[in-house]
């Protein structure tokens, strides 16, 4: 495994960009360590955000969650592919598009509140076929969705994942949703979410900070990671969900430095910052 100490300069870190689903927690389970890095970048005057490719679900559901588990977090605390897709649809796509979505009615919600035309099934004025996690898939969307992308609608998707993480092991993501049209009709979607860095990019505006104070931490290297590197800034893959150190040592968007976990990540900040090991001490008295 790579020096982190050496390769990453985690001093001068003050923007934390974090995945959720394998990195703070898997289902209603906090992570390792994860509650108390957090707790830490906020008493030291950090800045934390929460970058989910989870399009299932709203922020007001991640922020419930979120207070479920006992971390505190604000509607501002999170960038969702949600936000990214609808970023992404007002600056590239035309007002009169119309969308066909297979997602879900969350997603949908969503959506319509931003002011995007949406059908309920395969209607002729359709432009764009839109992709998300759609934890409510049934056959009839895949059905849907075929037929227009045939007649020749547009393909877009809010991200890559293939599989989400559970404490069971993983279920399907946006990705193999895709995979399953793209080996039906052989299109392929264009992705919105992470890898893209728009999110990373929102991040920046929001807070003020640039690429050598911001740390992107996740555990998927082609999405996470894979964004980190394409905002060229500093990455750390934690080895809680999908991707293991193998895999980082050679991704084609290494990480800058991997730890086992949130509160490994904790120990190496900690000592960046020349501050004692606080949970060492308490154990030895």
């Amino acid at each position: 495994m790579r020096n982190e100490v050496d390769l990453l300069d985690l001093a001068r870190k003050k923007l934390f960009l974090l995945d959720l689903d394998g990195t703070i927690y898997l289902e209603e389970t906090l992570l390792p360590g994860a509650a108390d890095f957090l707790a830490y970048v906020r008493k030291t005057g950090g800045t934390y955000r929460f970058l989910t490719n989870n399009s299932s679900r709203g922020v007001d559901a991640g922020l419930e969650k979120m207070r479920r588990l006992g971390i505190p977090a604000e509607r501002e605390d999170f960038l969702t592919a949600v936000e990214a897709t609808i970023h992404y649809l007002h600056k590239n796509r035309a007002p009169a598009d119309v969308y066909y979505v297979v997602g879900t009615d969350s997603f949908r919600r969503q959506l319509a509140e931003a002011g995007f035309a949406l059908r309920d099934g395969a209607a002729g004025d359709v432009t764009a076929v839109l992709v998300g996690f759609d934890t409510e898939l049934t056959y009839q969307k895949i059905e849907n969705a075929c037929r227009l992308l045939a007649r020749g609608a547009d393909f877009l998707a809010t991200n890559p994942d293939l599989a989400c993480p559970t404490q069971f092991g993983f279920i399907p993501d946006c990705g193999s949703i895709c995979q399953m049209l793209t080996n039906a009709c052989g299109r392929r979607p264009v992705f919105i979410g992470k890898p893209d860095p728009t999110m990373i990019h929102l991040a920046w505006e929001q807070t003020g900070y640039g690429s050598a104070e911001t740390l992107m931490v996740g555990d998927r290297l082609y999405t996470d990671i894979a964004c980190g590197f394409n905002a060229g800034t500093d990455t750390a893959l934690v080895l809680t969900g999908e991707a293991t150190a193998a895999d980082a040592a050679v991704s084609r968007t290494p990480p800058t430095a991997v730890y086992r976990d949130c509160g490994a990540l904790l120990a190496a900040l900690r000592a960046a910052r020349e501050e004692p090991d606080t949970r060492k001490k308490e154990s030895e008295t």
